[in-house]
């Protein structure tokens, strides 16, 4: 599925087995790759990595991954946001969100904002504001959450990143929310959105290109999320 895609760099969610990531790189043919078993995050790369690091600001549940690309390519935060859907889970993926930003702002200072065209990709768990959500193809308790919840869920954790001055890569060549859902969630019956690619407002002309991977088959088994490809002009 990866060497189908022929992507540059990949951003992996629930990585934490390194023997597995190491041979998915050599397999599919990248020379640099990263993945601890503390953490959910991971990445390959066949373009040359200058160094990478899990950080946990505070408020957060899982590392985001910074890594630092060569040739001039933009920084990349690799994101993984709890899960489970309910306004309470929202509330939290937003407190997390905001560590996660502000993290990125402290760096960004620290650095002289060397790193201004970044890149936020994974899976926020969350959903856009104003998107359409429909429950009923989930499993019973996950609908026994939503309706406690008011039977809709929040959507303050994509709003701040609206908020914040990022634009989303789907949305941004996508606009029309009827005919282009982006679903990426579940494989095996995509009606959910959750699946993400950042950037800051002033970059965001520099997104060519976005696309939901539904080919090939081999899509249905390597993941239960659809894997989501972005073109961008460096």
């Amino acid at each position: 599925m990866i060497k189908a895609a022929v992507p540059d760099v990949v951003a992996l969610q629930e990585a934490r087995v390194p023997g597995v990531v190491e041979q998915i790189a050599k397999l599919a043919g990248f020379e640099f790759f990263g993945s601890q078993p503390a953490h959910s995050t991971g990445f390959l790369s066949k373009a040359p990595v200058v160094t990478f690091q899990w950080r946990h600001p505070p408020r957060t549940r899982h590392a985001v991954l910074e890594v630092v690309l060569g040739d001039g390519l933009p920084r990349l935060f690799v994101v993984h946001l709890r899960a489970w859907f309910s306004n309470w889970t929202e509330r939290q993926r937003a407190r997390e969100l905001r560590g996660l930003l502000d993290g990125i702002n402290e760096q960004l200072a620290k650095e002289k904002r060397a790193f201004a065209f970044h890149l936020l990709a994974g899976d926020f768990n969350a959903l856009a504001p104003g998107e359409k959500f429909d429950s009923s193809p989930m499993p019973r308790w996950i609908r026994g959450m939503i309706w406690l919840s008011g039977r809709d869920i929040a959507r303050s954790t994509i709003e701040m990143m609206g908020s914040a001055g990022y634009s989303d890569a789907w949305r941004t060549l996508h606009a029309n929310q009827e005919t282009q859902p982006g679903y990426t969630f579940p494989v095996w019956g995509p009606h959910v959105r959750l699946d993400y690619v950042f950037t800051p407002k002033d970059y965001a002309a520099r997104f060519k290109t976005c696309e939901v991977r539904h080919t090939p088959q081999e899509v249905r088994t390597a993941s239960d999320h659809l894997p989501l490809l972005v073109e961008i002009a460096t």
